[in-house]
């Protein structure tokens, strides 16, 4: 898989594997690692107005849901199931690996259950499969109620939502907890939820080793059949799997939770890939809809060529902006953007043919370091760490630190162990889609890629061999969330996006028919916990109270 993963835990892998040395004080970025996904600087509204209190109901539902007449067997046997929450085990390796997740400050444990699914819900007497879940139980303070359970997905697709949701859960999200239980689970082919993998440890390495900007016949022929050994790996491990992970059996898998966990609607809060699912989940279930925030969003209307041309173009702009940013600060390793710009590129030029040395025998390659480069610009909590990834290219000539940036984008943990993230992301794009293209395909796209990134743009292109000879045929290329019946829906779009370009906001607003977009005027991808008061204070207002703020609000 070369297509970029848009990952929530992304902050989280990187603390543990890169640990790069803290950047003088006057140069930190202000707070702490974002909350829910990577984002800007705090900031006061602009030209924000309140919208009625009234908001989205979360009494019961007010038509039928939409889908498979689920008979009484089936409600009987999955959509009334009892959960049996229990105290959390290790993250398996799938999941990354690690410790049993600590409880929140306030106490209140971790407590973690077993969903049943059926593996095609076309057929839900045939096999089936068990979805992990995790929750923290919701703690109301005096005068406060239980308003039910706030479910989250965090993106990837490919993030374990059991370890995500305990490791980034605290700050906005302890306000939240205290009227809702916060539940996440691991969307199937997914860390403990039947993950597909494919390949794994040194043979992942090697494959990650392939040049995914190939400069001539020899170089394609290599990682076109870096992809086919690939797909090849996938089909080994997981091949009943692959045609059930796409997008809308996660949703429908979403709405048995919800009956499981005993709520008449679905209160939610999607993140990156997460928009997706929550917006599917709208279309297919309106009437179960409750309070739902789509953070950092997937434009619904886009193709894979589409996706990946904005997604080059997204990360140029973080680059541009993180250039101008470094050139006024003390510890950039160059003066000028413009500058800085020519450094980077002269730089990936000379490791494309001599990689630079890193720790335990490792190289970074003109691959790895557009990769650790991509990773470093999720967040501007993380634009300290890319200077000094930088500086120690450029004057140290090592790449420790950007590859592991690189790995950490990749699920790759210390010891050269790797969680499922690439390989469900893989399966789950190419269930979702049905584009599949040629090395023609691409060579003809090349041009419109390097225009949109001089240096994203080819490894974006070359990504859309992704799905080629994938044996899933796979859905329609755009996906359909209307949502008539249901209640407003809040979907936030930051400014400086990397990952999801702002863009993508507004047409999915439009598309829900119930979308009231909030703007947030940052960088780094997704809003939430993020560091802006104004958003974070108008999110809360509309979880906790009902409260929609006006149609594209905007905070800073």
């Amino acid at each position: 898989m070369r297509r970029f993963a848009v990952t929530a835990a992304l902050a989280l892998v990187i603390a543990v594997v890169a640990a790069p040395p803290a950047p003088a004080e006057d140069d930190r970025s202000p707070g702490s690692p974002p909350g829910a996904s990577s984002g800007a600087s705090s900031g006061t509204s602009s030209g924000t107005s309140s919208g009625p209190s009234s908001g989205p109901s979360s009494g019961p539902a007010s038509g039928p849901a939409s889908g498979p007449a689920f008979g009484p067997a089936f409600g009987a046997a999955l959509g009334a199931q009892e959960l049996r929450w229990k105290p959390c085990l290790a993250p398996a390796s799938t999941q990354g690996g690690g410790d049993p997740p600590k409880p929140l400050p306030d106490g209140t444990p971790w407590q973690c259950a077993t969903l049943k699914a059926p593996l095609d819900h076309a057929r839900p007497g045939g096999p089936r499969l068990r979805l992990a879940l995790v929750r923290a139980q919701a703690r109301p303070g005096p005068g406060e109620r239980r308003l039910g359970s706030l479910v989250f997905n965090f993106g990837g697709p490919g993030d374990s939502g059991v370890v995500t949701l305990p490791s980034l859960a605290r700050a906005s999200y302890l306000k939240l907890h205290r009227r809702y239980d916060l539940v996440s689970l691991d969307p199937r082919g997914v860390g403990r939820s039947d993950g597909v993998r494919c390949l794994d440890g040194r043979a992942f390495d090697t494959w990650r080793d392939l040049d995914g900007t190939p400069d001539g016949p020899a170089e394609e022929r290599a990682l076109t059949g870096g992809f086919r050994a690939f797909t090849a790996a996938c089909v080994r491990h997981a091949r009943a799997t692959l045609p059930h992970v796409g997008t809308e059996d996660a949703a429908r898998d979403l709405d048995l939770l919800r009956q499981a966990l005993g709520e008449d609607r679905l209160h939610y809060f999607g993140i990156s890939y997460g928009t997706r699912l929550g917006a599917v989940y709208a279309h297919l279930f309106p009437h179960r809809v409750g309070r739902m925030v789509l953070d950092g969003v997937v434009d619904p209307t886009e193709d894979a060529a589409q996706v990946a041309l904005h997604q080059a173009r997204g990360f140029q702009r973080a680059l541009g902006n993180f250039l101008r940013d470094c050139a006024a600060r003390r510890d950039c390793p160059f003066r000028g953007a413009r500058r800085g710009g020519k450094r980077i590129a002269r730089l990936l030029g000379r490791l494309d043919t001599a990689p630079l040395p890193a720790a335990a025998g490792r190289s970074l390659t003109q691959t790895h370091a557009l990769y650790g480069i991509a990773a470093a610009l999720y967040s501007r909590d993380f634009w300290p760490y890319l200077r000094t990834a930088l500086r120690q290219a450029l004057a140290d000539g090592r790449g420790d630190l950007l590859l592991a940036f690189s790995d950490a984008l990749y699920g790759r943990r210390a010891g050269g162990r790797y969680n499922n993230l690439q390989s469900a992301n893989a399966a789950v794009n190419c269930a979702d889609s049905s584009d599949r293209y040629s090395v023609a395909d691409v060579r003809d796209r090349l041009p419109g890629f390097r225009a949109a990134s001089p240096v994203f743009g080819e490894l974006m292109a070359w990504s859309l061999l992704q799905c080629t000879g994938w044996p899933v045929a796979g859905a329609a290329p755009a996906f359909d969330v209307s949502a008539p019946g249901a209640p407003p829906i809040l979907v936030i779009g930051t400014t400086g996006d990397p990952a999801t370009p702002y863009e993508g906001a507004a047409r999915m607003a439009e598309r829900l028919g119930v979308g009231v977009e909030l703007i947030h005027r940052g960088e780094g991808h997704g809003a939430y916990g993020a560091g802006s008061a104004c958003v974070d204070d108008a999110v809360n207002r509309f979880l906790l109270d009902g409260a929609v703020p006006a149609d594209r609000t905007t905070c800073s």
